[in-house]
């Protein structure tokens, strides 16, 4: 896990605006009003995918500088590993996939606490989480199934009573795959799962510890320009058609304790995403500045596809989609109102 302390690249600011942030007063950035926030010093833990490309536009324009705000990033090998974390006061703001946020508040509505353990189960995370803003909706490429050059499995029909790997149990990866082999005859009990962090999953198909590996981007172009890997399907069919992947969170008491620095931190973060959806070259370059895995080379990053990155209020509707989709693939016991979750 790799951390990174960074203020951005904006210019130092005037004289005057630094006292009227002493003072608690009002200033302006970009035409928005930036008060003093109670926590200017943030941690925040980041799975680095393209998921995540509007929070790294931010950090590399400085976006979170001109909020008051200092960003320390911890590249996180998934949502499932991180939530105690954030729970335990380890994180303040975690960008993690919907699917064991979820999870996670189901489990604490239930009474289960989060413990400091490596590698916690499903059952073992417990959040009492609100959503503060969304991170990205799925688009056509961005995940998808690969294989080996030469590999028996040839088709999706071949995947049966095969070892796929994942990069977390019962996640949005999980979700996906097994949409996908629904969708197209193959009960997911039919394949055995082993997870590994996705800049590894390569590695460990070479070493032929599983058949046919879950990848996303950047990992994903990564495995089939870098390590020569087949895509055998992509992943964005059918219920899967551009499904919210991912949110940003904190905790309740967090949420209540420092307001004006989650609506500082949303502000900027806001604008990473804005300048992700429409500016190309600087989605590329951030990507590459704060690339955890040494996977987003300028070759990469110009072939890679990217998600898109919403803007605004979190769309209950949307998250909700996903709470629905976990209780038919029975990652839910009964349905869960998301409503409860945003902020």
């Amino acid at each position: 896990m790799k951390t990174y302390h960074h203020s951005g690249f904006l210019g130092v600011l005037t004289a005057g605006a630094l006292l009227l942030a002493v003072t608690g007063c009002a200033t302006y950035v970009n035409a928005q009003p930036v008060t003093a926030v109670e926590k200017p010093d943030l941690t925040v833990g980041i799975v680095p995918t393209t998921d995540s490309t509007g929070f790294f536009v931010a950090l590399h324009e400085g976006l979170f500088t001109a909020q008051g705000l200092h960003i320390t990033y911890k590249a996180e090998p998934s949502g499932e590993a991180s939530i105690n974390e954030q729970a335990l006061g380890k994180l303040d703001v975690l960008d993690s996939s919907y699917v064991p946020d979820i999870e996670a508040q189901v489990n604490y509505d239930e009474g289960v606490r989060p413990t400091s353990v490596a590698s916690p189960s499903v059952s073992q995370i417990a959040a009492n989480l609100d959503f503060i803003a969304g991170a990205s909706v799925m688009e056509p490429n961005s995940v998808g199934l690969f294989t080996l050059p030469g590999s028996p499995i040839r088709t999706v029909a071949d995947l049966e009573g095969k070892t796929i790997g994942i990069n977390a149990p019962g996640n949005v990866a999980f979700m996906l795959l097994a949409e996908f082999l629904i969708s197209n005859g193959i009960s997911p009990s039919s394949v055995s799962l082993k997870y590994f962090p996705f800049p590894s999953m390569a590695h460990e198909l070479k070493a032929h510890k599983i058949d046919a590996a879950f990848l996303s981007e950047p990992f994903l172009s990564s495995a089939e320009e870098s390590a020569g890997l087949t895509e055998l399907t992509n992943l964005d069919s059918g219920a899967a058609v551009a499904l919210p992947m991912r949110g940003y969170t904190v905790t309740k008491q967090f949420a209540q304790r420092y307001p004006r620095t989650v609506a500082a931190f949303t502000r900027a973060l806001e604008q990473g995403q804005q300048i992700a959806d429409t500016d190309r070259e600087a989605a590329e370059q951030a990507m590459e500045a704060f690339n955890a895995t040494d996977d987003v080379t300028p070759q990469i990053a110009a072939i890679m596809t990217f998600d898109s990155y919403p803007v605004g209020p979190v769309n209950s509707i949307a998250v909700q989609r996903v709470a629905d989709d976990m209780v038919q693939l029975g990652l839910l016991k009964q349905r869960f109102n998301v409503q409860q979750m945003i902020g």
